[in-house]
C-alpha cells in the first residue's frame, strides 16, 4: 500500500483555527490547497509515498453557509465545485477541514458519509487519479488527517506534521512504543515522547565531512529512526583530522564517506536505519530520498548544492538545518581574526541563505559549469572567468564537531521547545574564540521569489524540478 504523510505550514494551522472557531460552540469548516509530492521509492521502506504539503487556505463564502451546531456543519458545494477548478488547472490537492469543539479526536460515521459524496463529486469533476484530503480539529488542539483516493474507504494519515516555528508532530499512537532502554537518559530530561518523535524522524545529511560526520553519529545515538547519507567524495588522509568513524586503512582503500559512516552507525546496533548515496544531490538518484525526509541537515561547502536546498525547504516544507564554520587565522597565526560556528534553520517565515548572503549565487553557476563541463570550466579558468582551486581551508575537529552540537541542538528545540515557547533560532552564530553567541536578524529581500513570495511554499513537484533550468 503507498505510503501517505502530511505537512502544514503553522500559518495556515492558525488560519483554520481562527476559521472555523465558532464563539456559539458549532462546528466550522474551511478549505486547503495541498501540493502533492510523489515519491517512487522511499529509501528505507522501498515503497512509493505520496506527501501533501499545505499550500493556501481558502474561506468558505458566507453565502454557500447552510447550518452549524456543536455537531454538525453544513454548506453549499458551489465553492468546492469552483476550488475543484482550479485544483485541476494548478496540478493541486483539495482538502476539506472541519472541527469537532467538544467531540472526541476522531472522524464520525456522519463525516464519512459527507465526505464520501464530496469525494465523488470530486471525482465527477477532475476525474480518475483525482485525491481529496480530509482534517478534523478537535477541541482539545488535536489534528487528525486523511485522504481519500477511492469511495470505499479513506486512508489515515498519521503523525501529522507542523512546520514554523518549530515542529509539531500530532500521532496517534503517542505512549504506545516500547521504550529502549538505551535512550532511557534522555527520557528523563525531555519526557517519554521524544524517543517516540525521534524514531520517527527521517533524516537527511547532505554532506558528510567534518560537520556531517559527527551530525550523523549524533543523530544515531540519539535514536533517529532513519537517516539518509549524500555525499560524493572518499576518504583522503587530509580528513582524518576531523571525519567521524574513519581511519587510516579507509583512506587508504578510498572508501566513500557515506560507506564509513553508514558502517559506523550499523555497528552501533541501535535500531538506525541508515541508507547511503554516494552522489551529488542534484543527481536524479537522490531525489525520492530528499523528498522523503522529514529534516535535512546541510553540511556542504558547495554553494550550488546549498542554493538547492535553499528551495527545497519552502517547495516541500522540509526543514533545512543548514551549518558552516569559518576559520580565519590571525596574522603569523596569532589570534583568530575570525572562529565561528553558524546554524541557519529554512522553513517558510524565516529569511533563505540568499536574503541572508550565505550562498553567493556566481559561486553556484561556478560549481555547477564545473560539475556538468568540466572542459568549459578550464577554459574559463584559464581566462580568469571563473575563480580557480582556492586554497584548503582550515579545520579543526572540535570546532567542526561544536557546530554539529549547535545544529542538533536546534533540531532539539524544534522537538521539545526546551529552550522555551519561542521555537527555532533562524540564525545562531558561536564565536568559538570570544566564547559568544549571536542571532543575527536577516531582513527579507522583498523581490526573493524564495522566502518573500509564498507562490512556492507548499507547492510540492512542479516540472521543472524546484522550477530550476538545467
Amino acid at each position: 500500500m503507498n505510503l501517505t504523510d502530511l505537512t502544514l505550514q503553522e500559518q495556515h494551522l492558525g488560519q483554520l483555527r481562527e476559521l472555523t472557531h465558532r464563539d456559539d460552540g458549532s462546528e466550522g469548516a474551511a478549505y486547503v490547497l495541498f501540493g502533492q509530492t510523489r515519491i517512487t521509492s522511499d529509501p528505507w521502506d522501498r515503497r512509493s509515498r505520496t506527501r501533501y504539503s499545505s499550500h493556501e487556505v481558502i474561506v468558505i463564502p458566507e453565502e454557500d453557509w447552510i447550518s452549524s451546531s456543536p455537531v454538525h456543519v453544513t454548506w453549499s458545494t458551489r465553492s468546492f465545485i469552483r476550488l475543484l477548478k482550479r485544483a485541476a488547472k494548478e496540478k493541486l490537492v483539495v482538502g476539506v477541514v472541519h472541527t469537532h469543539p467538544d467531540g472526541p479526536a476522531e472522524f464520525s460515521r456522519q463525516d464519512d458519509v459527507n465526505e464520501a459524496e464530496l469525494f465523488r463529486l470530486a471525482r465527477n469533476r477532475n476525474g480518475a487519479g483525482t485525491a481529496m484530503v480530509s482534517i478534523l480539529l478537535a477541541g482539545a488542539g488535536e489534528v487528525r488527517a486523511r485522504v481519500w483516493l477511492d469511495e470505499q474507504e479513506p486512508v489515515a494519515i498519521n503523525p501529522v506534521r507542523v512546520i514554523g516555528r518549530n515542529l509539531k508532530v500530532f500521532d496517534v499512537t503517542d505512549g504506545q512504543c516500547r521504550q529502549d532502554e538505551a535512550f532511557s537518559r534522555q527520557a528523563l530530561a525531555f519526557g517519554p515522547t521524544i524517543n517516540t518523535r525521534l524514531r520517527g524522524l527521517k533524516v537527511g545529511i547532505v554532506g558528510c565531512g567534518g560537520t556531517g560526520s559527527p551530525t550523523a553519529l549524533l543523530l544515531a545515538r540519539l535514536g533517529v529512526g532513519q537517516i539518509v547519507l549524500f555525499d560524493e567524495d572518499i576518504v583522503e588522509v587530509t580528513n582524518l583530522n576531523r571525519l567521524h568513524g574513519a581511519r587510516r586503512a579507509d583512506a587508504d582503500a578510498m572508501r566513500p564517506k557515506v560507506e564509513v559512516l553508514a558502517r559506523e552507525i550499523t555497528e552501533l546496533a541501535l535500531g538506525v536505519r541508515v541508507v547511503p548515496i554516494q552522489s551529488w544531490i542534484g543527481s536524479l538518484e537522490c531525489r525520492d530520498a530528499l523528498k522523503s525526509c522529514d529534516v535535512i541537515f546541510g553540511c556542504t561547502d558547495d554553494h550550488d548544492g546549498r542554493l538547492m536546498l535553499n528551495r527545497l525547504a519552502y517547495f516541500y516544507l522540509i526543514p533545512i538545518i543548514d551549518m558552516g564554520l569559518a576559520i580565519q587565522p590571525g596574522q603569523q597565526h596569532v589570534g583568530m581574526q575570525d572562529l565561528s560556528g553558524r546554524v541557519t534553520i529554512l522553513v517558510p517565515g524565516s529569511s533563505c541563505l540568499l536574503c541572508r548572503g550565505i550562498v553567493n549565487p556566481t559561486r553556484a553557476r561556478e560549481e555547477s559549469l564545473r560539475r556538468q563541463s568540466p572542459e568549459e570550466y578550464e577554459r574559463r579558468k584559464r581566462e580568469a572567468y571563473v575563480r580557480g582551486g582556492e586554497n584548503p581551508a582550515p579545520a579543526v575537529v572540535t570546532f567542526t564537531t561544536a557546530t554539529a552540537c549547535l545544529a542538533i541542538d536546534e533540531l532539539l528545540q524544534g522537538l521539545t521547545n526546551f529552550r522555551g515557547e519561542q521555537g527555532w533560532s533562524w540564525q545562531r552564530v558561536r564565536r568559538f574564540d570570544l566564547l559568544q553567541d549571536r542571532k543575527p536578524g536577516a531582513l527579507h529581500n522583498p523581490n526573493c521569489p524564495v522566502c518573500t513570495d509564498m507562490t512556492y511554499w507548499g507547492r510540492g513537484d512542479i516540472e521543472p524540478f524546484l522550477d530550476r533550468v538545467g
